[in-house]
Formats: C-alpha cells, sequence, structure tokens
C-alpha cells in the first residue's frame, strides 16, 4: 500500500506503525485481514531501504525521561486527550473548510497555489519568522520553535500551535502537496507542550503525548498513534500514549483527513 512507503520513509523511522497506518488509513474502523502482511512487508522494506541509503532518524527517545505514575497525571493526560481531539477536528474542519472555499472563489487551479504562497509569504515577514515553514522537524534559524524544541522548557510559545496550523492550511488548502503528517507533528507536540506548562507537568511527555495524539485524531488512526508512540519514545509513553490516542480519537468524530478513508467508511454504512 502507498500508505505504508509514505509512511514508513518519513524521517521518524517506525516501520511497525507505517504497516499499521496502511491499514488503518484505508478501512476506517475495520481492519482488513487482507492487507496486513503486504502492509508490513511494504513498510519494512521501505524503512530497511532508508537505513541502507544511509538515513539517519531523529532520536526522540531521549526527549521523554521515565515518569511516576498518578492517579493526577492520568486525569490531566485524559483532559490532554480532549483538547487534542478537539484540535484534531478543527484541523480537519478548517483545512477542508478553506479548501472548499478557495475552489468556489478562484476556479483556476494555478492561481489559488500562486495566492497560497503569497499569503504564506506576507505571514513569514508579519510575524519576522520562518520557524512554522518546512516540516519543522528542526527550525530554520537553529534557535527558533520546531518540533524538537517543543520537547524541552521554553522550546516553544503557547500559541505556536496556532500558527504552525495556519501555515499548514493555508499551503495544503491552496493545492500544494507533499505532507501534512510531520506538520501535524509539530502541531501537537507544540500544544502538548503548552499543556505541560499549564499542568505543571513534564512537557517531554506532554510533546510526545501531542504529537501522537493530535495525529491520532486529525488522521483518524488511534492504533496508529499508539504504536508510533512506543517506536519513537518507548515504554514512558506506551500507557498514556494509548489513552490519549484513543481519547483524541473519539472526541473528533467521523471527519477524516484522508478521502480513502471516508470513502471506506461511507461504503460500510
Amino acid at each position: 500500500d502507498p500508505a505504508a512507503l509514505a509512511f514508513g520513509t518519513t524521517p521518524v523511522g517506525t516501520p511497525i506503525a507505517g504497516a499499521v497506518f496502511a491499514m488503518e488509513v484505508v478501512v476506517a474502523e475495520r481492519l482488513n485481514v487482507a492487507v496486513r502482511v503486504p502492509a508490513l512487508v511494504a513498510s519494512v522494506v521501505a524503512h530497511l531501504t532508508c537505513l541502507a541509503w544511509g538515513t539517519v532518524h531523529t532520536d526522540y527517545r531521549s526527549l521523554v525521561a521515565d515518569v511516576d505514575a498518578s492517579w493526577s497525571l492520568l486525569g490531566k493526560v485524559v483532559v490532554a486527550g480532549l483538547a487534542f481531539g478537539l484540535l484534531g477536528r478543527l484541523f480537519v474542519s478548517v483545512s477542508h473548510g478553506v479548501q472548499k472555499q478557495l475552489a468556489r472563489w478562484i476556479p483556476s487551479p494555478i492561481w489559488r497555489p500562486a495566492l497560497g504562497g503569497l499569503v504564506v509569504i506576507l505571514l513569514v515577514y508579519a510575524l519576522g519568522t520562518r520557524d512554522f515553514l518546512g516540516l519543522g522537524v528542526q527550525s530554520a534559524s537553529g534557535s527558533g520553535v520546531s518540533i524538537l524544541s517543543c520537547f524541552h522548557e521554553g522550546g516553544a510559545t503557547h500559541w505556536s500551535w496556532l500558527w504552525k496550523l495556519i501555515f499548514t492550511v493555508v499551503t495544503l488548502a491552496s493545492g500544494f502537496k507533499g505532507g501534512e503528517v510531520t506538520p501535524l507533528f509539530f502541531i501537537g507536540a507544540a500544544a502538548g507542550h503548552a499543556l505541560g506548562v499549564l499542568g505543571h507537568e513534564p512537557v517531554g511527555l506532554f510533546a510526545a503525548l501531542g504529537l501522537i495524539a493530535l495525529f491520532s485524531s486529525a488522521a483518524k488512526t488511534p492504533l496508529t498513534g499508539a504504536v508510533l508512540g512506543v517506536e519513537l519514545f518507548g515504554a514512558p509513553v506506551a500507557l498514556y500514549g494509548a489513552i490519549v490516542c484513543v481519547t483524541a480519537y473519539l472526541v473528533n468524530g467521523k471527519r477524516g483527513l484522508y478521502a480513502a478513508q471516508r470513502r471506506a467508511g461511507e461504503a460500510g454504512q
């Protein structure tokens, strides 16, 4: 499945999550037995090909320290899951809404990207930073906001997630394609950073939870998110990651990013 290849060759290096994603995103709420082996083979081969080509994946495990389990922390994780679910719903709704409006206002598929590119340029000059351009794994300036910086105190502001969301929506809705997964990681990690600060909890943990939960919500792939959390961050995130991904998924409702997933869901009704 192309989805497995697309996910398996991203900078995160998570072949098992890639295989689960390939199954989960196409068949919505039902895992298709027939695609399990091909999806796993495609994802693992893609991952090994990247490694053979010399790709070096970002090390996320060192960014999240072990945490002591407590009912207080569990409650905050559930609340965070609700917030990430609502944020995922917002991202999907705004993305689809802006795309439809632009298509109605500007029928030409040539002029829509031109307008979107101009808006992005104006936003960069208005904010005075390039931090919200590109995938965002690392800051363009080396010291600005990025996915990695969100795992550290002071690595993001309370509104970094909103600016990245705006940049991403404008870019995708105006016709530029080629990546919503990693920008979703950025938005989720930045939102998690903000919640960690507000809740007086480790920002590294909540940035990790935001990264996987927002993706789970927007893409409607809770199993992928839970597996992704274990592959990226290891044991410290396993329990809370599963809880936050399922919570975010349930809050989002039926709307997801991918047309193939929506069609599969409609066919099953």
